[in-house]
């Protein structure tokens, strides 16, 4: 069973409300929980301080038991002090390729590295007596 401290979505619609739950990963998004650590109302401004309000001990105690926090629930942890801030990136990390495209990646330098060395050699030189064909 892996437990996450996700967002529960409750509220009317356009007037979003949150509950911070720890939730079993295979429950659904609004479904059971095991706890509820706190709530979020985005629709309140950022200074004011009923925007998030969070049981940071309680928190604590489930993050000690290894449950893990979703991406936004990081987000306010680390503002909270809980936990590191997560790396966020712009762009995605790309993959590094697999092994059949960088045999083909090393097969293209090769005749790529070829090519050039056949390019930069002289050309063969005429045989002195024949004249050049025009």
């Amino acid at each position: 069973m892996s437990v996450k401290i996700r967002l529960s979505r409750g509220g009317a619609k356009k007037r979003p409300f949150y509950s911070i739950v720890v939730a079993d990963g295979r429950n659904p998004r609004d479904g059971r929980f095991i706890e509820k650590i706190g709530t979020y109302n985005p629709m309140l401004k950022k200074d004011d301080a009923n925007r998030l309000i969070l049981k940071t001990e309680r928190a604590t105690h489930w993050l000690k038991l290894g449950a893990q926090p979703t991406d936004r629930v990081a987000l306010f942890f680390a503002n909270a002090g809980l936990v590191k801030a997560p790396v966020r990136r712009d762009t995605p990390k790309k993959s590094a390729p697999k092994a059949k495209a960088q045999e083909r990646a090393k097969a293209n330098e090769a005749a790529a590295a070829a090519a050039a060395t056949a390019a930069a050699a002289p050309a063969p030189a005429a045989a002195e007596g024949e004249a050049p064909q025009a």
